[in-house]
Formats: C-alpha cells, structure tokens, sequence
C-alpha cells in the first residue's frame, strides 16, 4: 500500500496529540497558508524546503506524499506538514515539516514531530522513519534524538540521515 492509502486508512482520532492536529490540505485557503502565509526566520528558510516544493512533489507524486496543515490547540493555522515516503536508498517514511514563526518555541514543533512518528508508526510499524537535516542545523538534530531517533551512517548531498 502506498503512504496516502496508509494513512487514509486511520481512525481520525490519531491525527491529533494534546497540543497539535493535523488535517489534510484540501482546499485554496489551505494552499495559500501552507505557501504564502505561513513563514519562517531568514535562517531557517535556508535549511529548508518552502511548501511549494512539498506540495508540487504530492502533486507529482500523490501516493507517496500526503501534505497537511497543522492546528493547535485553538484550531489555529500554526505550519505545515508533508508526510511522505523516503526517496533515499530503502523502504522507509519520512516527513518535512515547520512551524509559522509566530508560533516558534511554544512546543508545537516537537509535537507536531511526535504526531508524525505515531501517524506513520500506526500507517506501518514494519517501515522505518528516515529524516534528513543540514550539518548545521543542530536544532533539528537534538529533537530527532530526544525523539529517539538515531544519527545513522547514511548521507543524503550534504544531509545527515536520522532513523527510527
């Protein structure tokens, strides 16, 4: 089965933890957050794919990606979310993210992060999670740790690989 009929198989009520939710993007307000709306910090606009690129890839290739916005608490627009299968080497998922600068350090983003590692777990538990980060983006990297995610001997470019 493809990532989108894995997840799309899901009880609703495992798209959302007690500080974020997930919900796919699906209409022309959606866009237009995920795209225009929704920013982040001159530094990490070079660490990270803009949504754009996410959402052309799930329109390029719809079984393997699964774009969403992601809500807090108060049912706010607070980033985006692209679930995905791993395009390295191997069978895996994996996900590229960010939080709307305005929300930043609030614990959304670790949230949101453990959302994703219990979706793709209950979509597959025999797949692995893959993520990859730049070399200086030690943020990323001690989230994935505290996740429980481990650096492995893999390198996508010039990305260190993260597996769980």
């Amino acid at each position: 089965m493809s990532v989108r009929e894995n997840l799309e198989k899901l009880n609703c009520g495992l798209w959302q933890n007690e500080r974020v939710s997930f919900k796919a993007l699906s209409t022309e307000t959606d866009l237009i957050y995920a795209a225009y709306e929704c920013q982040l910090t001159d530094e990490q606009k070079e660490l990270v794919n803009p949504a754009w690129f996410s959402i052309g890839r799930a329109y390029l290739s719809r079984e393997d990606n699964y774009p969403c916005i992601i809500y807090n608490e108060k049912d706010e627009r607070i980033g985006f979310i692209n679930l995905c299968r791993w395009l390295g080497s191997g069978d895996a998922y994996s996900w590229s993210y960010f939080i709307d600068v305005r929300y930043q350090k609030m614990g959304y983003g670790r949230a949101a992060a453990r959302l994703a590692v219990d979706l793709l777990r209950s979509a597959n538990p025999k797949k692995q999670i893959k993520l990859s980060t730049e070399i200086c983006n030690t943020a990323a990297q001690s989230l994935y740790v505290s996740l429980g995610f481990e650096k492995l001997d893999e390198i996508d470019g010039d990305d260190l690989i993260f597996g769980l």
